[in-house]
Formats: structure tokens, sequence, C-alpha cells
């Protein structure tokens, strides 16, 4: 899979189980850190998972 893709990829999946999970919030993390930018493509993605998350069609997991 592209480096560019794993972003959207974890977005794509928190929006499918409508849940942000720690793991998949771990796995955006690293990535941005990884990476130390974001494409705009990625951005948006990021930016439709915080609206989702706002309206409470997603909801955020609390780390155990």
């Amino acid at each position: 899979m592209k480096t560019t893709n794993v972003i959207r990829r974890l977005v794509a999946q928190a929006l499918h189980i409508r849940q942000l999970t720690p793991d998949i919030e771990n796995e955006i993390n690293y990535e941005l850190t990884r990476l130390g930018y974001i494409s705009d493509v990625e951005y948006e993605a990021l930016e439709l998972l915080m609206s989702e998350m706002d309206a409470g069609r997603v909801r955020l997991i609390p780390s155990p």
C-alpha cells in the first residue's frame, strides 16, 4: 500500500465502524509524525472525520 494512502485508509476504517478507536488514533498520529506533513487529500479526510465526530456520527473510544 502506498504510504500516502495510510491516513485515508485509517480515516475510512473509522468512518466505516463509526468509531475512532485508540489503535486507529495512534496509527494516524504515528503517520503524521513520521511523514511530517500531509497532502491536501489526507487533510480533507481528517477534516471529514472531525466533522463526523462533531456531528455525533463517529464516536471517540477512550483508551482503557
